[in-house]
């Protein structure tokens, strides 16, 4: 089968759905297929010495305006085109005479543009943004959800049948694992991590709905009840905003909040690997990543008790309402004589979660999209208008 993936514009640095498109090539090419993954190629957005707000519609130039006759010609040596992200769906136009398919990672930035989410404004060009990607996603042929809560939230904007919708769980996009504690070590004392200290570790963006400052107060409530004065806060992901950091100076924490940005993946396995817990109360997500590499490396994880996140994390987690700070410290401290039964309840797990077993799936639903198409093509070519004059 020749496959052609769309992935992300490079300079939007949107890491995990760089990360989804390579895994993706990699294990579709592992079973035998043709692929090939295509991204916008940057030329207008080179310009970005014109300053930000240029630079943003420069980088609109390459996507919307260059990069979809480049689409249009890659789309005719494939049986299927496959956009990876959902927030790319405005190609799909381009591609409508091949099968096709989107992966939806979730319908965040599309609710908050309806106006649904109020803590989530979003301005007039997002919101005409926003609306050219749904169109795209009730154009598409077929559309992937991550989880049962993206395919909840997807056919609640309407326009979607059942039978264009299917569910398939993303594998781990990198190598997750324990590590080995001198190694684990090691790696942290290069990051300015006392390895002996205990910490809590959170990873994550600076989108609204992953609840940092949430975090930071959890942690504060935390840290009054831990019985180890040197418990640390690690923080790694985006750089934290002036915001978080004047909240976690208000708390009291002074040294004990570390800020990593911009961790490796060896790093990052290193990080859950050493961790108390993995802390991640967010408030909303399309599936929660970070969810099955802390499990894979067996750091206990604690996560709201909302969806997507209780359905990933399964039985391997502690779980908390992110609104109530008190009762989440309380339930940590309760659980943490079980953590050692919560490492393990995570393994197991985390074993639904396989990138191998996700391509096998998404090679499926390719099959199927390019049969319904040749059914369809058939149909077409069996109709044929009678040209006999019709008697009176």
């Amino acid at each position: 089968m020749r496959i052609l993936l769309v992935g992300n514009y490079i300079p939007d640095a949107q890491e995990s759905m760089q990360r989804f498109a390579q895994m993706l090539r990699t294990n579709l090419g592992r079973a035998g297929h043709e692929v090939r993954l295509i991204t916008p190629p940057v030329s207008a957005g080179r310009l970005s010495v014109l300053g930000h707000g240029a630079s943003k519609w420069l980088r609109h130039v390459d996507k919307l305006l260059l990069f979809p006759s480049i689409l249009r010609q890659e789309a005719r040596w494939a049986d299927i085109v496959h956009i990876c992200d959902h927030s790319n769906a405005v190609y799909v136009r381009h591609v409508m005479e091949r099968p096709n398919l989107v992966t939806c990672h979730d319908v965040l930035e599309i609710q908050g543009a309806s106006g649904t989410i109020p803590k989530h404004p979003v301005r007039w060009s997002g919101r005409r943004l926003q609306r050219m990607i749904l169109s795209g996603l009730r154009q598409a042929r077929r559309i992937v959800c991550v989880s049962d809560a993206t395919t909840d939230g997807l056919m609640r904007l309407g326009g979607f049948d059942n039978e264009r919708v299917s569910r398939v769980y993303n594998g781990p996009n990198a190598r997750f694992a324990p590590m080995e504690e001198a190694e684990a070590v090691r790696h942290l004392t290069h990051l300015g991590i006392d390895g002996p200290a205990p910490f809590v570790f959170h990873v994550g963006g600076d989108q609204w709905y992953k609840n940092r400052a949430g975090v930071v107060r959890i942690f504060a409530s935390l840290k009054r009840r831990w019985c180890d004065p040197r418990l640390k806060l690690v923080m790694a992901g985006k750089p934290l905003p002036r915001q978080i950091r004047e909240l976690a100076a208000s708390k009291g924490l002074g040294d004990s909040l570390i800020e990593l940005p911009g961790v490796s993946n060896e790093q990052l396995n290193a990080l859950y690997s050493m961790a108390q817990l993995f802390l991640f109360p967010s408030l909303e997500e399309g599936f929660g990543w970070p969810i099955i590499e802390a499990q894979l490396c067996g750091c206990p994880v604690v996560t709201s008790s909302r969806a997507p996140m209780d359905e990933v994390a399964g039985n391997g987690a502690v779980y908390i309402d992110p609104a109530d700070v008190e009762d989440a410290a309380s339930r940590v401290m309760d659980a943490l004589p079980a953590m050692r039964d919560l490492r393990q309840l995570g393994f197991r797990n985390v074993q639904r979660f396989n990138a191998a077993a996700m391509a096998e799936s998404y090679a499926e639903l390719y099959d199927r999209a390019i049969s319904e198409r040749r059914r369809g093509s058939a149909r077409r070519r069996e109709f044929r208008p009678s040209t006999e004059p019709i008697p009176d």
